[in-house]
């Protein structure tokens, strides 16, 4: 029983940062209305720009700026594309495209970082917060759940407590009238997308030293993460938070049996065709009928 306890501890810093990814994923789709594929490989940007600077020997907090820029600045590019060039198309369009442009930041990101070469990548914020029943619950732990709340509540009263959150509400419902109205739909529009970037960069900069750090497997933590934002339809950033966690915990429980911790990894894949399933159970029924 303790050896679960711990597994499902330890799972607790993948579980917050899969929440994060998922809410930033809610909050993009809710307000420029597209469901983002590269949002991971955006934050993977980001924090190869701080490794790339540590490995050169600069100091390690200009260094977590710098990365947490360099992530902003790819968000904001890949919303000015997508504002640009395809503001008016389709969601099914939309989310193509971002499927391509992940290929393409992954592929390019492989090249500029040696491919699958093992990167020094150092932990920000290492030790133990507390306990809890007997089992260490790392600071890492504690500041990617706190930074998931965090963005949870901040979207939250955003979109239903300021002015620029209606615009945005009104620019993801009918793009065309709300720039007609005077809304500045591009600034706005990256507005978002920079503002999920940094986000995103902070919370890869604290899982990264746990995971294997190369391009391709940071930026394929998409996967849970939309996982999670399906958890909440899309719509709820509080069962989405509340499914990241669940999603990382479940992970950690897994890797503690041997006789399925090989396959933990398709767990965020069963997630999302059971919620899949759940979502046409009326339907299917009334077929049935």
């Amino acid at each position: 029983m303790n050896a679960l306890l711990t597994s499902a501890v330890a799972g607790l810093t993948a579980g917050g940062t899969y929440a994060l990814l998922g809410v930033c994923a809610v909050f993009t789709y809710r307000l420029v209305a597209v469901v983002n594929f590269t949002g991971a490989a955006i934050g993977t940007a980001g924090t190869f720009a701080l490794i790339a600077l540590y490995e050169a020997g600069f100091p390690i907090w200009p260094s977590v700026l710098a990365g947490i820029a360099a992530g902003t600045l790819t968000g904001v590019t890949v919303g000015y594309i997508m504002t640009r060039w395809f503001g008016e198309a389709s969601a099914s369009t939309k989310a193509a495209v971002t499927v391509a442009l992940l290929v393409g930041l992954i592929a390019v990101g492989l090249r500029l970082t040696g491919g699958q070469h093992p990167h020094n990548m150092p932990e920000l914020f290492p030790g133990s917060a507390f306990r809890l029943a007997g089992v260490e619950v790392t600071i890492a732990s504690v500041l990617t759940i706190g930074l998931a709340v965090l963005f949870t509540i901040l979207s939250d009263l955003f979109l239903h407590r300021t002015k620029v959150g209606l615009n945005l509400r009104a620019l993801a419902d009918r793009p065309m009238a709300a720039e007609l109205l005077g809304v500045r739909v591009q600034l706005l529009s990256l507005l978002v997308w920079g503002m999920t970037g940094a986000f995103t960069t902070f919370a890869l900069m604290i899982i990264a030293p746990q995971r294997s750090p190369n391009f391709m497997t940071l930026s394929l933590l998409v996967v849970p993460a939309l996982a999670a934002a399906l958890v909440g339809v899309f719509r709820s950033f509080w069962w989405t938070l509340a499914g990241g966690i669940a999603l990382g915990v479940v992970e950690g429980l897994a890797s503690s049996i041997d006789s399925i911790s090989q396959y933990r990894s398709a767990i965020p894949f069963l997630v999302v065709l059971a919620v899949l399933l759940w979502s046409q159970r009326e339907a299917r029924w009334d077929e049935a009928r």
